[in-house]
């Protein structure tokens, strides 16, 4: 048994320092600039037959254009469901083409999209998604797990976004029984990933820090807290002092706040559910903000991060901002 634990650690170490810490700086193209912009959109993976898109999808990725392109962004973050309903079968899919690049024109938009892998990736071949990153000058999809680390321009302050793999730590979920992770495929992995996790936010002296998965920590909609990630991953966003948690899974938008943490769930890009059913599942008083209603036309998130501050600002379809929240930057005792 000792030797199993061992041999897991020494695994999980030798992963860890992959991930070497390099730090991106943005300030390339506007030398006055302040801030860090970018969007987070989740469950935005069309359909696997023609026309192969949603009207939910078409609408979010419209506006998300017209959202980059008035207030700026530097990257994107998608939050898994990339490709509806199991994934893509190969690097040289269609779908990458009909759900992704087909959609997603806008000249504001034509910027790094930072890619994880949600549960319905994982029923095909998540592996064809990270190759893709080889073909395509936006699709950034480096391993099923990593890490991003940006200078704030002209702050001295840094950003640092730690891309997760929630299905490889909780195992998948099949969504049209409401069935929760199933536990992880194989414990050495998600192990591995879990110990890759903890050294990167103790070592982490980021001013501000954000972790992104697919599955929420909390939710009020259909699938609800992810006992799981309550278990092995919320314990770590509070001992470290995360800035925010950003997922997608449940078809709509929603804020939570805990702990100081805001909890975000952008999961609003291809279909929409405005089911509440776990609103008394997570602590009282800490929801925010929540829509899941057709009429929006679909929804995401833009965020600016600066010296002393992080807006989040959630966005419907249909043209107009719902919610604006702001987030301090990290304190170290």
């Amino acid at each position: 048994m000792a030797l199993t634990l061992l041999s897991i650690l020494i695994a999980a170490l030798s992963v860890a320092y992959c991930y070497p810490t390099a730090y991106q700086d943005l300030a390339k193209t506007n030398k006055n600039r302040t801030s860090i912009k970018f969007l987070a959109v989740g469950d935005w993976g069309g359909l696997p037959y023609a026309p192969y898109v949603t009207a939910v999808q078409r609408a979010t990725a419209r506006e998300m254009g017209i959202v980059a392109d008035q207030m700026g962004a530097d990257f994107i973050l998608a939050l898994g469901d990339n490709f509806y309903y199991k994934g893509v079968d190969s690097v040289d899919s269609p779908r990458f083409k009909d759900t992704f690049e087909a959609v997603f024109t806008a000249k504001s938009l034509q910027v790094p999209w930072y890619v994880i892998a949600g549960n319905h990736d994982h029923a095909g071949n998540v592996k064809a998604q990270i190759d893709y990153s080889q073909r395509s000058d936006r699709w950034k999809f480096p391993s099923y797990y990593y890490e991003l680390n940006f200078h704030i321009p002209n702050t001295g302050k840094t950003l640092t976004i730690i891309m997760l793999d929630t299905v490889m730590l909780c195992g998948n979920s099949l969504d049209y029984a409401d069935e929760k992770p199933r536990g992880p495929v194989s414990l050495v992995a998600a192990n591995r990933q879990l110990t890759w996790l903890q050294e990167r936010l103790a070592r982490s002296k980021a001013d501000f820090l954000l972790v992104a998965g697919h599955y929420p920590v909390w939710s009020v909609s259909e699938h609800g807290p992810t006992q799981c990630l309550l278990h092995n991953l919320n314990p770590l966003l509070k001992k470290y002092k995360a800035t925010a948690y950003l997922c997608g899974h449940d078809h709509n938008l929603q804020y939570i706040e805990e702990s100081d943490i805001g909890y975000v769930v952008s999961g609003a890009g291809n279909f929409l559910d405005p089911d509440t059913r776990h609103w008394n599942n997570v602590p009282k008083g800490s929801v925010k903000f929540f829509t899941g209603q057709a009429s929006t036309l679909g929804g995401f998130i833009h965020a600016e991060v600066t010296k002393n501050k992080m807006t989040v600002t959630f966005f419907q379809a249909k043209g107009t901002s719902l919610y604006r929240t702001v987030l301090s930057q990290r304190e170290f005792n």
